[in-house]
Order: structure tokens, then sequence, then C-alpha cells
């Protein structure tokens, strides 16, 4: 693939817990030149990134990161300062200590619950492939098309690992058809980014895309 025809696909990503307005303003005026389909920031910069960059700036955030244990209720109220504050996309953890537990029908409320206050939003969901078993991988697919969601999602990216070609496969055998993929987590070279578009993946999250997407077009 051309670099440049994978810009649309990056969510252009900033999540490190250190970093600064500074940081976020670069990252934002990174995706508005590029178009990247959206940047990736905490949620305490939501509002401040909608109010500079205004309605051009297509802004995703995060509910329940990284680990995804707090409660319902609390990620309800994250999702919905986010929407308050400009947030187009919400990406959100699960809680994998529910999974562990067998107590799948509490997922799939969290999920329904997040989606029935988010329906003129993207939703994410994110699992965290690492922590999982092949099972409950093909359990969870089974459960973010049935709540609705838009997207499942590999990774944190702050866990043991990241996204992985074959839990790409896995999903796309086991999701529905309205559900897409995005793979995220440590996916830093140009090879990754070609090779997780071309397997089916719609969104990459990446902090790398920009920079690894401009060198490549200056080699050619």
């Amino acid at each position: 693939m051309n670099p440049s025809e994978l810009f649309p696909y990056i969510d252009h990503t900033q999540l490190k817990a250190y970093c600064t307005w500074e940081d976020i303003t670069a990252l934002c005026q990174e995706a508005l030149a590029f178009h990247t389909a959206s940047v990736c920031i905490p949620p305490s910069y939501v509002a401040r990134a909608h109010n500079t960059f205004g309605p051009s700036l297509n802004i995703c955030t995060v509910i329940g990161f990284p680990l995804g244990y707090s409660t319902t209720e609390s990620k309800l109220r994250e999702a919905e300062s986010a929407i308050n504050d400009g947030a187009s996309e919400l990406d959100m953890v699960i809680n994998i200590g529910d999974v562990k537990n067998g107590d799948f029908k509490r997922v799939y409320e969290e999920i329904l619950a997040i989606r029935k206050i988010s329906t003129e939003q993207i939703l994410k969901v994110i699992i965290e492939t690492c922590y999982l078993t092949e099972a409950e991988k093909i359990r969870l697919c089974e459960i973010v098309t049935k709540a609705g969601a838009d997207y499942i999602k590999t990774s944190t990216g702050f866990g043991t690992g990241g996204a992985v070609m074959e839990d790409i496969l896995l999903f796309k055998e086991h999701i529905g058809p309205s559900v897409k993929i995005k793979a995220a987590g440590g996916i830093r070279t140009l090879e990754d980014l070609e090779a997780f578009v071309e397997a089916g993946c719609s969104r990459i999250g990446t902090s790398s895309a920009v920079k690894l997407l401009c060198s490549s077009a200056v080699e050619e």
C-alpha cells in the first residue's frame, strides 16, 4: 500500500500518563494535517482539544482505561462526560475480572449500558487479548456483537502484550457482520500497519504512524 493510503485507518494516539497539552496539541495538528481517522487522547484533554480545534477534529477517548475494573456506574459517568466534552468515539475497556469469573452477563450488560448512551458516537470495546484464552476471546466476539458495539479492539497498549495477527483472524471468524476490528498495542513498523489493514482491520491505534508513514514517504 502507498503510505498515504494508511492515514485514514489511524487513530493517532497519545495516552501516556505524563502527556502534556503541548503533546496533545502536536498530536491534533498532525491528525488534521494528515487526515487520520481520529486522535485518541485522555478524557481530561477532550474538552480543551474540542474547543481548540473545533468539529473538524474527530476526537476519540478512553473509558475505564487501562485496567477496566472500575464500576459500570463510573464508566457511564466517564462516557457521559466525554460525550458532553466533544468526543465522537469511545474506546471502553471491559472488566477482565468479570470474564475470568465467567460472568459474561455482566460484561454484556456493561457494554450495552454504554452503547445506550452513545448512540451517536462510535463505540469500540477493548477486550485486552493478552489476558484471555481463545474460548474467552470467542465468547467476547459474540458479546460485543450482541451488545451492538461498532468495533472490537485487541488491546490497551498497557497490558503484557498487544495486537497479534492470530487474534485478528480469530475476530474475523467470530464477530458479526456489523462489527469492525481495531488493532492496537505494539504496532511500530510500517510492515505491521500494512499487515493489519490487509488482514481486515478498519482502525489501527498507534502513536507511531505519522512518523513511520512520513519517513516512508521521504524514502520513496
